[in-house]
């Protein structure tokens, strides 16, 4: 199977979308842009939201449910934010069909229109800070940390599976708060906590920084962002978190009583993730025989296949794995015994090197007579003959350096791939190259936007991590205080 995947270097927009269908992660639907999720590829999100959601409930946030359509005239609240998503905006118009009686099929009924709108959430700031004006009123109400998981729609002509779908899964975080001080706060919890998430679960380094005023979320003061590196020199924006001062509470007028007694609005953020990170998780790691899974988000970490030619060496085989499984999960590891008859050990390989399984045990007749048991790790593809005698805690140990190692192994190519350059034919010539480009930037929006016309790249963000540094401009020699972040993006 892994040689019908298109090699990265061959082709590796093609070889990505190879991956995800033949991987079993998702495949394109009956509707246009929007994608089916797999079981495979849904077990990985599945172990995401669980870590995120726990991530989220130790720093104080609870879930909660909003609705899926929101009335058109709160979009106009709050001019930036409708200016922003009114392109990519799906909008019912109508509550009935009926049937045709000419075609046999149905029609929209033309006396069923909705005497206002709904637009179909691209984002749910709008219906949320809607509520809150009832939920608070005094500053005893606040903090108020919601989170929600749920899907939105934003329109899009051009699609590719996980990474921009008309239709995809999130988290959406929406806090309010009594100071700007504690709305910062916040957004810059989140901002570690997702950064946390990408490096100790997704074995994906990434750089914390804040957006440029033109790649700034629409409505947002200020937003903040991780942002990551994929094989292809392409940068991928993996998380925001958003301030969004009291642009929010002002549209829809929610205030509250402070503890001198005054009336004031209140301070907000919002934030989220979504069903990209399983793009990004591809494209971090993935080699040209398939996927390669963190074992922390893998479905199962191990994966178990029987050799054998008399069916009753099939029992002797299983009893033993039974043994090894038990062990297994009791030091907390996913196991899957796969003695399906059906395929060939060859092929069970093929298949689980495919989906990235961590580690693969085989056992024979003779590992058996041996006490003995072939392991082979995904990343590097090494294999080696281990005792069954203690094999849960060398499981253990390889599970941890596999997920050591898959990081290393990305935080050395960004590292290769992250040049600095003080002219503007050095910009351009880094670019031909991908990678993440460190240049000086006058601060000016005009400036940003030439550059982009001119090379596509985009300011990533300006880095949180490293320090003010006096120099000049690539593109306009003017004076600059800083060097940010720059790259092709997806």
């Amino acid at each position: 199977m892994a040689k019908e995947l298109t090699t990265r270097s061959e082709n590796y927009s093609q070889w990505y979308q190879d991956l995800v269908i033949k991987a079993d992660l998702a495949e394109n639907s009956a509707v246009r842009g929007c994608m089916v999720i797999k079981p495979y590829g849904y077990a990985i999100w599945e172990k995401m939201q669980a870590e995120l959601d726990r991530m989220f409930k130790e720093t104080g946030h609870v879930n909660a449910y909003f609705p899926l359509f929101i009335p058109k005239s709160f979009f106009s609240k709050e001019a930036a934010h409708v200016e922003g998503f009114a392109k990519e905006c799906a909008v019912v118009t109508h509550y009935r069909l009926k049937n045709d009686t000419e075609t046999g099929g149905v029609v929209v009924d033309p006396e069923a229109k909705l005497e206002e709108e709904l637009i179909i959430r691209p984002t749910s700031e709008t219906i949320i800070w809607n509520t809150y004006r009832n939920w608070i009123h005094s500053y005893r109400d606040l903090p108020l940390l919601i989170n929600q998981w749920a899907n939105v729609v934003r329109w899009e002509m051009r699609t590719r599976l996980f990474l921009r779908t008309a239709e995809f899964l999130w988290q959406e975080g929406h806090t309010a708060h009594a100071t700007k001080e504690e709305a910062i706060a916040e957004t810059e919890k989140i901002l570690d906590v997702y950064a946390t998430f990408a490096e100790k679960f997704m074995a994906m380094p990434v750089i914390k920084g804040i957006k440029s005023a033109n790649e700034r979320f629409a409505g947002a003061v200020e937003t903040y962002s991780i942002e990551a590196l994929m094989q292809d020199g392409k940068a991928l924006q993996s998380g925001t978190s958003h301030f969004l001062g009291q642009n929010f509470a002002k549209a829809f007028d929610v205030t509250f009583s402070s503890k001198e007694g005054k009336l004031e609005y209140v301070w907000a953020t919002s934030w989220g993730v979504s069903t990209r990170l399983m793009g990004a998780l591809v494209m971090a790691h993935s080699d040209d025989y398939g996927l390669v899974l963190p074992p922390k988000l893998a479905p199962f970490q191990v994966i178990i296949v029987p050799i054998y030619q008399k069916e009753e060496q099939l029992v002797l085989i299983s009893e033993k794995v039974k043994e090894i499984s038990g062990k297994l999960k009791a030091n907390g590891i996913s196991v899957k015994f796969d003695d399906n008859d059906n395929k060939k050990p060859g092929w069970k390989f093929a298949e689980y090197e495919l989906k990235g399984v961590p580690v693969r045990l085989a056992m024979g007749p003779r590992d058996l007579q041996n006490g003995t048991v072939e392991v082979a790790r995904r990343d590097t593809l090494e294999k080696q003959v281990v005792e069954i005698d203690g094999i849960e805690n060398y499981i253990e140990q390889l599970l941890a350096d596999i997920q050591s190692n898959i990081y290393t192994k990305a935080l050395k190519f960004r590292e290769e791939s992250t040049i600095k350059v003080d002219t503007w034919d050095e910009f351009k010539e880094a670019l031909k190259k991908g990678g993440f480009i460190l240049a000086h930037w006058d601060g000016s929006s005009e400036t940003e936007e030439k550059i982009k016309a001119e090379t596509k790249a985009t300011i990533r963000c300006l880095p949180l991590e490293f320090e003010p540094e006096e120099g000049k401009c690539v593109y306009s020699g003017q004076p600059s205080n800083r060097r940010v972040l720059f790259a092709l993006a997806y």
